[in-house]
């Protein structure tokens, strides 16, 4: 994540939560104003990323979350894991010992930030965590509260184990425009198009038609950070004309895709 810090203070501060330092968190905050790319790694603390403006993805093994300025998505301790910024963000990260993360969400999700979670993080970034004290350890209890407690969202983008079915996920992400029907995409994973549409099901929580267009709303999520015009994203994506993107998008969402950014921050 973007840090305001110095990074040596922050690795110091990392290094003394990993021997058992008080409290059991240590946030960090910052702004990018270009593309962030953080590649796959994994740590022992749980981390918790979340965004005041701009839009993240976070992706693991198991799936995708695009994350508007109003959630969060929160990482178990030990899974691997990548990020990417779509445009200027500001944001934090918060990194929980693993000793605390015991009644914490046991596989990554995406949460709806409260106010009060959203403060208390901001306040915890400004920390000199070498100094702990009792008010401290409150805010932190709080935070851990905050993430327990929060409502699950689903923004999330499952992607599925049987090497036949990742095939085709990965070809669909490459190029979320490739309209190709069922019967070819079953050909271009080798196996029947019953076994895809029963599978996929199975693996995901999703029939493949509503996979594509989830995937293909999240990208549009991620190109409306970045300035894209509508007109663009929507061609892009494989639609013939623009209204039917936001006729699309406006059903998912509520909103049309020139409001929905403005609407969450």
């Amino acid at each position: 994540m973007p840090a305001a810090a110095d990074s040596s203070a922050f690795s110091d501060a990392l290094a003394r939560l990993r021997r058992g330092g008080a409290p059991d968190l240590v946030a960090r905050a910052g702004v990018e104003r270009t593309r962030r790319v953080t590649p796959p790694h994994r740590h022992p603390e749980g981390q918790l990323f979340g965004a005041t403006r701009g839009v993240l993805t976070v992706g693991t093994d198991a799936g995708l979350w695009v994350v508007p300025a109003s959630h969060a998505v929160w990482v178990p301790p030990h899974e691997r894991h990548s990020l990417r910024s779509h445009g200027p963000f500001d944001g934090a990260s918060v990194y929980v010992a693993e000793s605390a993360c015991a009644d914490l969400p046991r596989a990554a999700c995406a949460i709806r930030c409260s106010g009060l979670l959203r403060e208390a993080v901001a306040r915890a970034a400004t920390w000199d965590v070498r100094v702990p004290d009792a008010a401290r350890r409150r805010i932190a209890g709080l935070i851990l509260d905050e993430i327990r407690a929060a409502p699950r969202e689903g923004l999330g983008l499952p992607l599925p184990c049987d090497p036949r079915l990742m095939k085709i996920a990965r070809a669909l992400l490459e190029d979320l425009s490739d309209a190709r029907g069922l019967d070819d995409w079953a050909a271009h994973g080798a196996l029947s198009a019953r076994t895809l549409s029963r599978r996929f099901v199975d693996e995901t929580g999703f029939t493949f038609a509503d996979w594509r267009q989830r995937a293909r709303l999240m990208r549009a999520i991620e190109l409306l950070a970045t300035g894209t015009p509508v007109t663009t994203i929507a061609l892009s994506l494989g639609y013939d004309n623009v209204s039917a993107f936001i006729a699309m998008f406006r059903r998912a969402h509520g909103v049309t895709p020139a409001r929905f950014l403005a609407a969450r921050e």
